[in-house]
């Protein structure tokens, strides 16, 4: 029982965070725009489709050895959800960008919270959990200026001290910003 619990409770956490990210693009990204998303297709790329954005998404190398192999400068906006958090160095793929406008996400760093592992895969571990000034520092020197930012909190409705810390915790930072 716990664990559909813990089901049903993942994916209510991820659509809310898909709408999350779905209305802070379109607040200021037009649909039919030209996206390149950082990282390989996924759930949330495909709704950004259905959404009405041409999304291109990069392939699965690793990007802390192979950075984007895209001509950046070909495309409206650069997304990158969810997935600096993975990488080692993410400051190269940050500055090597050709793009003039990017949207990101990361996760925060909580007190009450390790950062995420996974045991089984590596690559979908977090190398990072921001705070905020961090992520504001790294994406200053490596090129970019913030014109927008939220936090979200990451609902939950599974019983425990941590549920009602995730309900009031902001857990997800936004920007978006343009090439200096």
């Amino acid at each position: 029982m716990l664990n559909k619990i813990k089901k049903l409770n993942n994916n209510y956490s991820e659509k809310t965070r898909f709408n999350n990210t779905i209305k802070f693009l379109k607040k200021t990204l037009p649909v039919n725009s030209k996206i390149l998303d950082i990282g390989i297709e996924n759930r949330l790329s495909n709704r950004m489709k259905e959404e009405g954005y041409n999304v291109k998404n990069t392939n699965g190398d690793d990007l802390d050895l192979f950075p984007i192999n895209h001509k950046t400068e070909n495309f409206d906006a650069i997304t990158a959800f969810e997935i600096l958090e993975h990488l080692i160095s993410p400051f190269q793929l940050l500055k090597n960008i050709k793009c003039k406008r990017l949207y990101a996400t990361v996760p925060l760093s909580l007190w009450y919270s390790k950062a995420y592992r996974n045991y089984n895969d590596k690559r979908d571990s977090h190398f990072h959990e921001f705070e905020d000034w961090q992520f504001d520092w790294l994406l200053q020197k490596s090129g970019w200026k913030i014109i927008r930012k939220e936090k979200w909190i990451n609902p939950s409705f599974v019983p425990g001290i941590r549920t009602i810390l995730r309900n009031i915790s902001k857990r997800y930072y936004a920007i978006e910003a343009v090439k200096k």
